[in-house]
Protein backbone atom coordinates (compact mmCIF):
# COMPACT_ATOMS: atom_id res chain seq x y z
CA UNK A 1 0.00 0.00 0.00
CA UNK A 2 1.46 3.31 -1.12
CA UNK A 3 0.81 7.02 -1.22
CA UNK A 4 0.73 8.43 -4.74
CA UNK A 5 2.50 11.77 -5.18
CA UNK A 6 2.16 13.50 -8.54
CA UNK A 7 4.75 16.09 -9.43
CA UNK A 8 7.25 14.07 -7.40
CA UNK A 9 10.23 15.64 -9.16
CA UNK A 10 8.92 19.13 -8.46
CA UNK A 11 9.77 21.46 -5.62
CA UNK A 12 6.93 20.73 -3.19
CA UNK A 13 6.37 17.18 -4.41
CA UNK A 14 9.95 16.06 -3.77
CA UNK A 15 9.81 17.41 -0.22
CA UNK A 16 6.52 15.60 0.42
CA UNK A 17 8.03 12.34 -0.84
CA UNK A 18 11.06 12.82 1.38
CA UNK A 19 8.89 13.42 4.44
CA UNK A 20 6.69 10.39 3.77
CA UNK A 21 9.49 7.89 3.17
CA UNK A 22 11.37 9.21 6.21
CA UNK A 23 8.25 8.29 8.21
CA UNK A 24 8.45 4.73 6.86
CA UNK A 25 5.72 5.02 4.23
CA UNK A 26 5.87 3.63 0.71
CA UNK A 27 5.46 6.20 -2.07
CA UNK A 28 4.81 6.00 -5.79
CA UNK A 29 5.93 9.19 -7.51
CA UNK A 30 4.85 10.41 -10.94
CA UNK A 31 6.35 13.20 -13.03
CA UNK A 32 6.79 13.93 -16.74
CA UNK A 33 9.86 16.21 -16.51
CA UNK A 34 8.14 19.15 -18.21
CA UNK A 35 11.01 21.46 -19.37
CA UNK A 36 9.46 24.63 -17.93
CA UNK A 37 12.82 24.93 -16.19
CA UNK A 38 16.04 22.89 -16.25
CA UNK A 39 15.08 19.23 -15.82
CA UNK A 40 18.50 18.53 -14.33
CA UNK A 41 17.17 20.07 -11.11
CA UNK A 42 14.22 17.67 -11.17
CA UNK A 43 16.50 14.67 -11.64
CA UNK A 44 18.71 15.93 -8.81
CA UNK A 45 15.72 16.14 -6.48
CA UNK A 46 14.82 12.52 -7.21
CA UNK A 47 18.43 11.40 -6.73
CA UNK A 48 18.50 13.12 -3.33
CA UNK A 49 15.39 11.20 -2.27
CA UNK A 50 16.87 7.89 -3.34
CA UNK A 51 20.10 8.66 -1.48
CA UNK A 52 18.32 9.65 1.74
CA UNK A 53 17.42 7.22 4.56
CA UNK A 54 14.49 4.97 3.53
CA UNK A 55 14.90 6.07 -0.09
CA UNK A 56 14.21 2.49 -1.14
CA UNK A 57 10.57 3.06 -0.19
CA UNK A 58 10.21 5.42 -3.15
CA UNK A 59 9.19 4.09 -6.55
CA UNK A 60 9.25 6.50 -9.48
CA UNK A 61 7.23 6.16 -12.68
CA UNK A 62 7.56 8.68 -15.49
CA UNK A 63 4.16 9.66 -16.88
CA UNK A 64 2.19 12.71 -17.98
CA UNK A 65 -0.92 13.30 -15.87
CA UNK A 66 -2.68 14.75 -18.94
CA UNK A 67 -2.29 11.38 -20.71
CA UNK A 68 -4.99 9.15 -19.27
CA UNK A 69 -3.56 5.99 -20.84
CA UNK A 70 -0.07 6.68 -19.45
CA UNK A 71 -1.52 7.30 -15.98
CA UNK A 72 -3.62 4.14 -16.11
CA UNK A 73 -0.56 2.12 -17.16
CA UNK A 74 1.66 3.67 -14.46
CA UNK A 75 -0.85 2.91 -11.73
CA UNK A 76 -2.16 -0.43 -12.95
CA UNK A 77 -2.87 -2.64 -9.93
CA UNK A 78 -1.37 -0.04 -7.56
CA UNK A 79 -2.97 -0.17 -4.11
CA UNK A 80 -3.11 3.34 -2.71
CA UNK A 81 -3.74 4.65 0.79
CA UNK A 82 -3.77 8.29 -0.32
CA UNK A 83 -3.10 10.67 -3.19
CA UNK A 84 -1.16 13.95 -3.04
CA UNK A 85 -1.71 15.69 -6.35
CA UNK A 86 0.90 18.43 -6.86
CA UNK A 87 1.69 18.09 -10.57
CA UNK A 88 0.69 21.21 -12.49
CA UNK A 89 1.93 23.83 -14.89
CA UNK A 90 3.01 26.57 -12.51
CA UNK A 91 3.71 30.27 -12.97
CA UNK A 92 1.42 33.27 -13.38
CA UNK A 93 3.46 35.07 -16.03
CA UNK A 94 4.14 31.96 -18.14
CA UNK A 95 0.39 31.37 -18.44
CA UNK A 96 0.15 34.54 -20.52
CA UNK A 97 2.50 33.18 -23.17
CA UNK A 98 1.70 29.45 -23.02
CA UNK A 99 -2.02 29.16 -22.13
CA UNK A 100 -2.59 25.75 -23.72
CA UNK A 101 -0.03 24.12 -21.43
CA UNK A 102 -2.11 25.24 -18.44
CA UNK A 103 -5.34 23.85 -19.82
CA UNK A 104 -3.70 20.53 -20.57
CA UNK A 105 -1.76 20.04 -17.33
CA UNK A 106 -4.05 21.79 -14.84
CA UNK A 107 -7.50 20.94 -16.19
CA UNK A 108 -7.12 17.66 -18.09
CA UNK A 109 -4.45 16.47 -15.67
CA UNK A 110 -6.57 17.28 -12.62
CA UNK A 111 -9.54 15.45 -14.12
CA UNK A 112 -7.41 12.36 -14.74
CA UNK A 113 -6.27 12.30 -11.10
CA UNK A 114 -9.88 12.69 -9.97
CA UNK A 115 -10.65 9.62 -12.04
CA UNK A 116 -7.80 7.76 -10.34
CA UNK A 117 -9.35 8.62 -7.00
CA UNK A 118 -12.87 7.71 -8.15
CA UNK A 119 -11.63 4.26 -9.07
CA UNK A 120 -10.38 3.77 -5.51
CA UNK A 121 -13.36 4.53 -3.24
CA UNK A 122 -12.49 6.07 0.11
CA UNK A 123 -8.88 6.92 -0.75
CA UNK A 124 -8.28 10.56 0.30
CA UNK A 125 -7.00 13.11 -2.20
CA UNK A 126 -5.05 16.24 -1.29
CA UNK A 127 -4.48 18.62 -4.19
CA UNK A 128 -2.67 21.89 -4.84
CA UNK A 129 -4.61 25.06 -5.41
CA UNK A 130 -3.11 28.54 -5.16
CA UNK A 131 -3.47 31.91 -3.47
CA UNK A 132 -3.73 33.25 -7.03
CA UNK A 133 -7.43 32.30 -7.04
CA UNK A 134 -8.12 35.39 -4.89
CA UNK A 135 -7.30 37.58 -7.89
CA UNK A 136 -8.46 41.15 -7.45
CA UNK A 137 -9.82 40.53 -3.93
CA UNK A 138 -8.99 43.62 -1.87
CA UNK A 139 -10.02 42.25 1.53
CA UNK A 140 -7.06 40.91 3.51
CA UNK A 141 -6.16 38.54 4.95
CA UNK A 142 -7.65 36.29 2.25
CA UNK A 143 -10.26 33.93 3.72
CA UNK A 144 -11.51 30.70 2.19
CA UNK A 145 -15.03 32.14 2.50
CA UNK A 146 -14.15 35.04 0.15
CA UNK A 147 -15.48 35.12 -3.40
CA UNK A 148 -12.90 33.96 -5.93
CA UNK A 149 -14.62 34.60 -9.27
CA UNK A 150 -12.29 37.36 -10.56
CA UNK A 151 -9.01 35.63 -11.50
CA UNK A 152 -6.29 37.86 -12.96
CA UNK A 153 -4.42 35.12 -14.85
CA UNK A 154 -5.21 31.91 -16.68
CA UNK A 155 -3.12 30.06 -14.10
CA UNK A 156 -5.45 31.32 -11.37
CA UNK A 157 -8.50 30.42 -13.45
CA UNK A 158 -7.30 26.83 -13.91
CA UNK A 159 -6.68 26.44 -10.19
CA UNK A 160 -10.17 27.70 -9.38
CA UNK A 161 -11.57 25.33 -12.00
CA UNK A 162 -9.73 22.47 -10.27
CA UNK A 163 -11.50 23.34 -7.03
CA UNK A 164 -14.88 23.27 -8.77
CA UNK A 165 -14.18 19.93 -10.46
CA UNK A 166 -13.14 18.51 -7.09
CA UNK A 167 -16.38 19.73 -5.52
CA UNK A 168 -18.32 17.93 -8.25
CA UNK A 169 -16.46 14.64 -7.66
CA UNK A 170 -16.94 14.95 -3.92
CA UNK A 171 -20.67 15.45 -4.47
CA UNK A 172 -21.23 12.79 -7.13
CA UNK A 173 -18.75 10.12 -6.08
CA UNK A 174 -18.01 11.04 -2.42
CA UNK A 175 -14.27 11.30 -3.09
CA UNK A 176 -12.76 12.76 0.14
CA UNK A 177 -10.66 15.77 -0.86
CA UNK A 178 -8.67 18.66 0.56
CA UNK A 179 -7.64 21.58 -1.63
CA UNK A 180 -4.75 23.67 -0.37
CA UNK A 181 -4.29 27.26 -1.50
CA UNK A 182 -0.52 27.70 -1.26
CA UNK A 183 0.99 31.10 -0.45
CA UNK A 184 4.45 31.81 -1.98
CA UNK A 185 6.33 28.67 -1.02
CA UNK A 186 10.14 28.83 -0.85
CA UNK A 187 13.08 26.83 0.45
CA UNK A 188 15.84 24.40 -0.59
CA UNK A 189 15.26 22.70 -3.96
CA UNK A 190 12.98 25.60 -4.97
CA UNK A 191 12.03 26.64 -8.51
CA UNK A 192 14.41 28.77 -10.63
CA UNK A 193 11.55 31.00 -11.82
CA UNK A 194 10.70 32.25 -8.33
CA UNK A 195 11.97 35.44 -6.70
CA UNK A 196 14.08 33.72 -4.05
CA UNK A 197 16.17 31.90 -6.68
CA UNK A 198 16.23 34.77 -9.19
CA UNK A 199 17.36 37.33 -6.63
CA UNK A 200 20.01 35.10 -5.07
CA UNK A 201 21.44 34.13 -8.45
CA UNK A 202 21.55 37.73 -9.71
CA UNK A 203 23.10 39.18 -6.55
CA UNK A 204 25.86 36.56 -6.56
CA UNK A 205 26.69 37.47 -10.16
CA UNK A 206 26.42 41.23 -9.60
CA UNK A 207 23.48 41.49 -12.02
CA UNK A 208 20.47 43.75 -11.40
CA UNK A 209 17.39 42.17 -9.84
CA UNK A 210 14.02 43.05 -11.35
CA UNK A 211 11.72 44.44 -8.69
CA UNK A 212 8.14 44.80 -9.87
CA UNK A 213 5.63 47.46 -8.86
CA UNK A 214 8.47 49.66 -7.71
CA UNK A 215 9.08 47.28 -4.82
CA UNK A 216 5.62 47.88 -3.36
CA UNK A 217 4.81 44.17 -3.13
CA UNK A 218 3.83 42.14 -0.07
CA UNK A 219 3.85 38.35 0.07
CA UNK A 220 3.04 35.70 2.66
CA UNK A 221 6.30 33.79 2.18
CA UNK A 222 5.89 30.22 3.47
CA UNK A 223 8.80 27.88 4.16
CA UNK A 224 8.67 24.46 2.55
CA UNK A 225 8.87 22.43 5.78
CA UNK A 226 5.77 24.18 7.11
CA UNK A 227 3.93 23.53 3.84
CA UNK A 228 4.80 19.82 3.94
CA UNK A 229 3.55 19.53 7.51
CA UNK A 230 0.19 20.93 6.39
CA UNK A 231 0.00 18.60 3.41
CA UNK A 232 0.71 15.48 5.47
CA UNK A 233 -1.78 16.57 8.14
CA UNK A 234 -4.45 16.99 5.46
CA UNK A 235 -3.64 13.59 3.99
CA UNK A 236 -3.82 11.83 7.35
CA UNK A 237 -7.03 13.58 8.44
CA UNK A 238 -9.42 13.53 5.46
CA UNK A 239 -12.79 15.28 5.62
CA UNK A 240 -15.77 13.30 6.89
CA UNK A 241 -18.76 12.54 4.68
CA UNK A 242 -21.18 13.68 7.37
CA UNK A 243 -23.22 16.35 5.61
CA UNK A 244 -21.72 19.07 7.79
CA UNK A 245 -20.34 22.26 6.23
CA UNK A 246 -16.58 22.17 5.74
CA UNK A 247 -14.00 24.93 5.36
CA UNK A 248 -14.79 26.54 2.04
CA UNK A 249 -18.52 25.86 2.31
CA UNK A 250 -18.96 22.33 0.96
CA UNK A 251 -21.33 19.86 2.62
CA UNK A 252 -19.71 17.05 0.63
CA UNK A 253 -16.41 15.48 1.78
CA UNK A 254 -14.42 18.39 0.32
CA UNK A 255 -12.73 21.27 2.08
CA UNK A 256 -10.50 24.19 1.10
CA UNK A 257 -7.74 25.69 3.20
CA UNK A 258 -5.30 28.54 2.93
CA UNK A 259 -1.83 27.35 3.78
CA UNK A 260 0.57 30.20 4.39
CA UNK A 261 2.91 31.68 6.94
CA UNK A 262 0.36 34.26 8.14
CA UNK A 263 3.26 36.75 8.32
CA UNK A 264 3.18 38.91 5.16
CA UNK A 265 6.48 40.59 4.38
CA UNK A 266 7.38 43.46 2.07
CA UNK A 267 9.46 42.49 -0.95
CA UNK A 268 12.17 44.90 0.16
CA UNK A 269 12.43 43.00 3.46
CA UNK A 270 12.97 39.76 1.54
CA UNK A 271 15.68 41.37 -0.58
CA UNK A 272 17.43 42.76 2.48
CA UNK A 273 17.34 39.33 4.12
CA UNK A 274 18.93 37.74 1.05
CA UNK A 275 21.58 40.48 0.97
CA UNK A 276 22.42 39.80 4.61
CA UNK A 277 22.65 36.04 4.03
CA UNK A 278 24.99 36.59 1.06
CA UNK A 279 26.85 39.53 2.60
CA UNK A 280 26.35 41.29 -0.75
CA UNK A 281 24.24 44.21 -1.96
CA UNK A 282 21.63 43.93 -4.71
CA UNK A 283 21.40 46.21 -7.73
CA UNK A 284 17.68 46.98 -7.99
CA UNK A 285 15.91 47.51 -11.32
CA UNK A 286 12.45 48.81 -10.47
CA UNK A 287 9.73 47.90 -12.98
CA UNK A 288 5.92 48.35 -13.12
CA UNK A 289 3.48 45.63 -12.07
CA UNK A 290 3.36 42.62 -14.36
CA UNK A 291 0.06 41.58 -16.02
CA UNK A 292 -1.77 38.98 -13.94
CA UNK A 293 0.14 39.72 -10.75
CA UNK A 294 -1.25 41.11 -7.49
CA UNK A 295 0.41 43.63 -5.14
CA UNK A 296 -0.27 41.81 -1.87
CA UNK A 297 -1.13 38.40 -0.43
CA UNK A 298 -1.89 37.38 3.14
CA UNK A 299 -3.40 34.10 4.31
CA UNK A 300 -6.06 33.66 6.95
CA UNK A 301 -5.05 30.23 8.24
CA UNK A 302 -7.61 29.99 11.03
CA UNK A 303 -9.51 27.12 9.37
CA UNK A 304 -6.52 24.82 8.81
CA UNK A 305 -5.15 25.71 12.25
CA UNK A 306 -8.48 24.84 13.87
CA UNK A 307 -9.05 21.60 11.96
CA UNK A 308 -5.53 20.24 11.51
CA UNK A 309 -3.43 22.06 14.08
CA UNK A 310 -1.37 23.75 11.36
CA UNK A 311 1.10 26.20 12.91
CA UNK A 312 3.95 27.52 10.72
CA UNK A 313 7.16 28.07 12.65
CA UNK A 314 9.65 29.42 10.10
CA UNK A 315 9.99 33.19 9.52
CA UNK A 316 12.01 34.45 6.54
CA UNK A 317 14.86 35.40 8.90
CA UNK A 318 15.34 31.65 9.39
CA UNK A 319 14.14 30.24 6.06
CA UNK A 320 15.99 32.56 3.68
CA UNK A 321 19.50 31.73 5.01
CA UNK A 322 18.64 28.04 4.70
CA UNK A 323 17.71 28.53 1.06
CA UNK A 324 20.80 30.62 0.36
CA UNK A 325 23.09 27.99 1.89
CA UNK A 326 21.41 25.23 -0.12
CA UNK A 327 21.64 27.31 -3.30
CA UNK A 328 25.35 27.93 -2.85
CA UNK A 329 25.97 24.25 -2.14
CA UNK A 330 23.92 23.17 -5.16
CA UNK A 331 25.43 25.64 -7.65
CA UNK A 332 28.92 25.86 -6.18
CA UNK A 333 28.75 29.68 -6.15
Amino acid sequence: MSVLVTGAAGFIGSHVVRRLVAAGRDVIGIDNFEPYYDVALKHARLASIKAAPHGERFTFREADIADEHAIDAALKAAELTGIVHLAAQAGVRYSITEPRKYVRANLVGHLNILEVARGRPGVPLVYASSSSVYGSNRSQPFRVEDRVDSPLSLYAATKRADELMSETYAHLYRVPQTGLRFFTVYGPWGRPDMAMWLFTDAILQNRPITVFNGGRMVRDFTYIDDIVSGIVAALDNPPSDDGEEKAGGSVSPHRLYNIGNNRPEELETLISTIEEALNLKAIRDYQPMQPGDVPSTCADISAISRDLGFAPTTPIAVGVPRFVQWYRDYTGR
